[in-house]
């Protein structure tokens, strides 16, 4: 009986070091490295996701069509007009590229007279959700 008694305990006692090796093995530390890559995909996926949150600033849309359209548009318009930011934005089944973050029409209106001598088909827009 007492032998009995000295292989339970021996047992638990073996049980209880192999958990807690276990668990002490659980604690490392891990580093992450990031392709610089990354972050500039993620950067563009932001700007041409949807849900964009929509101000009450007036836009001018440069482009309507197809992605790399799009990405060409954006591009030519970053050349000339240094100074004016634009954005690709996704609606299906088209992309639009989006300039400009003006607080009023007029400032905006001004802006557009300008982008017309280089683009044809833009007009100003008031974006809603």
């Amino acid at each position: 009986m007492r032998f009995l008694k000295i292989s339970k305990t021996l047992f638990t006692a073996a049980i209880l070091l192999t958990i807690t090796s276990r668990i002490s093995a659980q604690n490392t530390n891990t580093e992450v490295s990031q392709d610089p890559k990354f972050e500039q995909l993620l950067n563009d996926k932001r700007k041409s996701n949807p849900n964009l949150s929509y101000s009450d600033r007036y836009k001018i849309q440069i482009f309507n069509g197809a992605g790399e359209g799009a990405k060409k548009a954006l591009n030519e318009f970053r050349l000339e007009f240094k100074n004016i930011d634009g954005t690709i934005v996704f609606n299906t089944p088209n992309y639009k590229v989006w300039v400009g973050n003006f607080r009023t029409r007029m400032e905006a209106e001004r802006n557009l007279a300008e982008i017309q001598k280089y683009y044809k088909n833009v007009f100003l827009i008031k974006p809603s959700k």
